[in-house]
């Protein structure tokens, strides 16, 4: 359906409109000692609080009543919605933040997604293509690749291997995943809520956990490799006859 040509004029005037305050807004904070990179490229919206020496690249949206501490860092085409970010932050490429709150000292992404209910502690860790919801990351742990974290909590120093997953919907309801104190999740688990995980224990690579594992102690669930030796020489000999008849 095409627009009338009667309301093309007003929308170009809101557009217009639009483009003059973003452009203010980014002059304000350019002027209290935010550092903006190509502040046309920015989408800043008016309740938005940015603190000095903070550094904003280009493409970058900082939406609703988000609140950004001194020094951070927040880099091309990341979406900030609703947050609150401490001091000396660094939010890496592509990010999507909605809803959450990110502590001091924090590092997230790239290509991280932090949804609604997340809290991530002081020098934490969130890396590349994690995604969060009502997560509470403690200080210093860290998730650094390919992980989901839901209705989890995750203990000071504690470190999440790569692929983990805390599996907190049963198809009705959603449960809680916690994880003490460094402890380490070994990469490819899956954390079947609602299960708790003790401070300073470790979970093997590849295990399916689904119930709780004390604290100090190892927990391995998966299936015992076999290995038959000769196998794929007798079956490449089995093709080869059949092929041969």
């Amino acid at each position: 359906m095409s627009t009338p040509k009667a309301a093309a004029p007003k929308i170009a005037e809101l557009v217009a409109l639009d483009a003059q305050a973003r452009a203010a807004k980014a002059a304000r904070l350019i002027e209290a000692g935010v550092t903006i990179f190509r502040p046309d490229t920015t989408v800043i919206d008016p309740d938005v609080q940015v603190g000095p020496d903070t550094v904003i690249e280009p493409f970058v949206q900082l939406l609703g009543s988000t609140r950004i501490g001194s020094g951070s860092h927040i880099r091309s085409f990341t979406v900030i919605e609703n947050c609150a970010i401490g001091d000396q932050v660094l939010i890496r490429q592509s990010c999507i933040l909605s809803d959450s709150r990110v502590a001091a000292g924090a590092k997230i992404g790239p290509f991280a997604h932090l949804r609604p209910g997340s809290e991530i502690g002081e020098e934490a860790h969130i890396g590349n293509f994690v995604e969060t919801k009502k997560a509470r990351v403690g200080k210093g742990a860290k998730a650094s690749h390919l992980t989901y974290l839901g209705d989890a909590e995750v203990g000071e120093g504690s470190n999440i291997g790569a692929g983990v997953i805390t599996c907190n919907y049963d198809g009705v309801h959603k449960h809680p995943t916690r994880i003490g104190k460094n402890a380490f999740i070994g990469s490819d688990s899956t954390l079947v809520a609602p299960v708790t995980v003790g401070d300073g224990a470790y979970v093997g690579a590849g295990s399916c956990i689904t119930k709780d594992v004390p604290a100090d102690s190892l927990a391995v669930g998966r299936a015992r490799q076999v290995v038959k030796e000769g196998w794929a020489t007798a079956r490449r000999a089995r093709q080869k006859r059949s092929e041969s008849c």
